[in-house]
């Protein structure tokens, strides 16, 4: 839905000190009922392909799935969006180390019931965990980086990890790659292997 997308970007800017004008005008003329609260990109690229593997449009279905660029934004991102602002309903997944930013912007916003999920380390391990390292570094070699992997894991700082540890870390190497693996990895999980945190987030909405 190309107009979630202007009210996503309209709410982005918001939150970065523009006008708030823009996105209370989409706010007003689109069916959005729901905003999703996630750290990064990667977040979203996840969460967007359970949903669709779920048969789900959450754009379609007034949901905005919304990237704020780091835990700490979340307290800005919950009075705009939350009872200060548009009254949306608030949900999210955070990282455990993060859990703190999230509670307090409920706090904030005034939001009873702290409706955020929180994953064990972060979301790449909670994937990496529920489909197992030899999975996973089956899953690098079909995206053709297995030549990158071998190489990773060759350098001194990688000895003495765990094979979990050494690709959790890969995939934050470079740019673009955890948002890739995002979708890659939540596409090969088998129905019953989805982790706790990002079932609960999409059985609640």
């Amino acid at each position: 839905m190309a107009d979630m997308g202007a009210f996503r970007e309209a709410v982005t800017g918001w939150a970065a000190g523009g006008p708030g004008g823009p996105a209370r005008e989409l706010a007003a003329r689109l069916p959005v009922w729901a905003a999703v609260l996630l750290e990064g990109p990667s977040d979203v690229a996840a969460v967007t392909a359970l949903a669709e593997r779920r048969g789900r449009d959450l754009a379609a279905e007034g949901v905005c799935v919304l990237a704020m660029g780091g835990a700490m934004s979340v307290g800005r991102f919950t009075g705009l969006l939350g009872p200060p602002g548009l009254g949306l309903r608030l949900t999210g997944l955070c990282d455990e180390g993060e859990r703190g930013y999230y509670a307090r912007g409920w706090e904030r916003a005034g939001v009873a019931h702290q409706g955020f999920f929180v994953c064990a380390a972060d979301l790449e391990d909670e994937l990496i965990r529920a489909l197992g390292t030899r999975r996973v570094a089956e899953l690098v070699r079909a995206e053709g980086e297995w030549r990158a992997l071998r190489t990773f894991l060759s350098q001194p700082a990688q000895q003495g990890r765990t094979s979990q540890q050494q690709l959790r870390r890969f995939l934050g190497t470079k740019k673009g790659r955890k948002i890739h693996y995002g979708r890659v990895l939540v596409e090969a999980l088998e129905p019953d292997r989805v982790p706790a945190p990002l079932d609960a987030l999409l059985a609640g909405l």
